[in-house]
């Protein structure tokens, strides 16, 4: 992310914080406390998921439903409504252009953790 550079959260609308972490810079809304990753951050992320994951949850379900969003990097591209493969319950936003992704409160420390009932579903022994 640019360090400096004013972004907005591309659900509510409330400036995002430059959150520095020891993988880099991310970005968490002060609203609705959703989080902002460029382009492969979330993956080196996944092992602080619940120390930079802050929001309330409940707040991040309730934002979950706003899906006609602009990507806050590329300001006139819509981002996509995306699905974990592994975790079909997670939705996240991701931008065809810069590729950065953003998960609503709470969304990120859950894609974090992969559960056994996840691996179960995956394979098929549980329905999804």
């Amino acid at each position: 992310m640019r360090i400096g550079i004013n972004l907005f959260c591309p659900k509510c609308h409330g400036k995002f914080d430059h959150v520095q972490t020891p993988m880099g810079v991310i970005e968490r809304c002060r609203s609705c406390g959703g989080l902002w990753f460029d382009v492969l951050e979330h993956a080196d992320h996944k092992v602080i998921a619940k120390a930079i994951d802050t929001g309330d949850k409940e707040l991040g379900a309730l934002y979950n439903d706003t899906r006609d969003i602009h990507c806050p990097v590329c300001v006139n591209t819509r981002m996509l409504k995306m699905t974990d493969s592994a975790q079909t319950h997670i939705q996240f936003e991701s931008c065809p252009g810069c590729h950065g992704r953003f998960y609503d409160a709470g969304e990120f420390a859950d894609f974090a953790q992969l559960t056994i009932s996840d691996v179960l579903k995956r394979v098929g022994i549980l329905k999804k």
